[in-house]
């Protein structure tokens, strides 16, 4: 019998007021999985991740994490279960440093293998920049601290919404070339991409919204350009 999903995310609807995101969304997440949501602008990608972090509430069953129901709680109660999101935009404390803006990462102070030596050994253009203000990294850098604030929650899921979004190729390819430690330490990763190549490329499983309804899901290796065309645009 296989193991169970480690998140499960069963029919979800999600809503702006009136305006409904999502339509009857599932997806489901093993341990030491990477899954990639893909899909075009309004598609429900960052809606999705939203939800799972508890920023959106809704159904309680509607979202399984562990085995528990968690559809209806707070993002600070998600968080100490073990679910942490890196923010489109990163949204760093502008008036921190590099390592200040860290450390509020870790308050929870769930166990882990995750601690600030860690992070810098990871990223180690972070350690030399530890004392500068958040402002003045380059904006690989300010990803770099958005990922290691994230991990010092030692998460068990780690969401990642448009984490490659107006940095360089060089740059996406760097930070990309990170995840496989950080899965390597038990922790599965949710990843929303624009860049469909670098998706499929760094995914297990991949999943296309499309106007707010999964319009595919499969193997991200065996995923054929024209079937993630066809679901993508909706043809």
């Amino acid at each position: 019998m296989p193991d169970a999903p480690l998140l499960d995310v069963r029919a979800l609807d999600a809503f702006y007021g009136d305006f409904q995101a999502l339509f009857g969304v599932s997806i489901a997440v093993a341990p030491r999985q990477v899954v990639a949501i893909i899909g075009a602008n309004g598609a429900g990608k960052s809606t999705l991740l939203k939800s799972i972090a508890g920023l959106m509430r809704g159904r309680r069953d509607a979202i399984v994490f562990d085995g528990a129901p968690i559809g209806d709680l707070p993002a600070f109660r998600v968080v100490a279960r073990g679910i942490a999101l890196v923010p489109e935009g990163r949204k760093l404390f502008a008036s921190l440093s590099t390592e200040e803006n860290l450390l509020i990462g870790g308050q929870l102070r769930r166990p882990g293998p995750w601690t600030l030596d860690r992070i810098y050994a990871l990223f180690p253009a972070l350690a030399r920049r530890r004392n500068f203000p958040s402002t003045a990294l380059s904006g690989g850098e300010q990803q770099m601290v958005a990922l290691g604030r994230a991990l010092m929650s030692n998460p068990r899921l780690l969401l990642c919404d448009e984490i490659s979004l107006g940095l360089a190729p060089i740059v996406i390819r760097d930070i990309y070339a990170r995840l496989p430690s950080i899965v390597a330490e038990g922790t599965s990763l949710v990843i929303v991409e624009q860049d469909i190549a670098q998706a499929l490329a760094a995914a297990d499983t991949v999943y296309c919204l499309q106007e707010g309804r999964v319009a595919f899901a499969g193997v991200a290796r065996l995923a054929t350009r024209e079937a993630v065309a066809a679901a993508y645009f909706g043809i």
